[in-house]
């Protein structure tokens, strides 16, 4: 006998499942396939801005700020508050009994004592102090400051006391411009080693040594070419800052016009208004 037919019926919510996947599936290749033909028309197209990647190189101070006059009276308080509620060391106590051992002695009140210390050289606490005094008049101090008309802004040992900040001068068409150092980018490169570059192009008695904080940008700035070296497709630069900080370098002379280690309140004599503007939002005042 013959097995009965059996119709198999499939849900109705599986079928429309399926459907829909299906439909997805096309929807994502077609979607994959127009960014796919964009991405290329895009890198057919040269952007008309160059990309430049500069660096923020600061000097860190090197010995501290003067003291306010306020500090100045607190300071003293201190030493006062300490030397009132502090114990003798062993040199003051070396000292008081020198001065008590000579004034028995003038007194010839112990003659003993005298007769142990008639063969032995006496080296007193005084004695050490007068050596102390000698020494000390010989000691020369290192200069806490170098004024601007002896060193000059070229010279990264000026203004020890606060942070600087390098600037070069670059040619931007017909004019001349301080600017922080960059350089433009090359393919194949990140922006942090277009900037790390822009610091080993300067010239051979720069020589510095820098440690670069972070990958990441700092800042950011855009500015148009020049109308008389505009060319056609290129309009203007965009310049990505990043931070550094001076680790070591060659006390070499620069070009007295081509460089210049500045103060944060300087900037304003050396940069245009609109980068300093971009430059102020980063610059530390360490």
């Amino acid at each position: 006998m013959a097995a009965p037919f059996t119709r198999v019926y499939r849900p109705l919510w599986r079928i429309i499942t399926t459907t829909t996947l299906n439909k997805g599936v096309r929807n994502v290749s077609s979607t994959r396939q127009q960014w796919s033909a964009q991405n290329v028309k895009t890198a057919g197209v040269a952007s008309p801005w160059a990309l430049h990647g500069a660096v923020c190189l600061q000097r860190l101070p090197v010995v501290s700020q003067d003291r306010s006059p306020i500090e100045d009276e607190f300071m003293e308080l201190m030493h006062q508050m300490e030397l009132e509620r502090s114990l003798l060391s062993d040199h003051e106590l070396r000292l008081l009994e020198d001065a008590a051992r000579m004034s028995r002695k003038q007194e010839e009140e112990s003659d003993e004592e005298e007769e142990d210390y008639r063969d032995k050289d006496i080296f007193t606490a005084q004695d050490l102090e007068d050596i102390w005094e000698q020494k000390l008049k010989q000691y020369q101090p290192a200069q806490r400051s170098q004024g601007v008309d002896e060193k000059g802004v070229s010279s990264s040992e000026r203004c020890l006391a606060e942070s600087l900040i390098l600037l070069v001068k670059k040619d931007v068409g017909s004019q001349k411009l301080w600017l922080l150092p960059q350089i433009q980018w090359q393919t194949g490169e990140t922006l942090r080693q277009t900037a790390e570059r822009a610091l080993a192009s300067l010239p051979v008695g720069a020589d510095l040594k820098a440690t670069f904080l972070g990958n990441a940008p700092c800042g950011f700035y855009k500015y148009k070419y020049p109308k008389d070296i505009q060319k056609e497709g290129s309009v203007g630069a965009k310049v990505f800052f990043f931070k550094a900080l001076l680790s070591g370098h060659k006390h070499l002379p620069l070009e007295k016009n081509s460089f210049a280690w500045v103060k944060k309140d300087e900037l304003q004599d050396f940069l245009k208004p609109e980068y300093l503007k971009q430059v102020r939002r980063f610059i530390m005042a360490l």
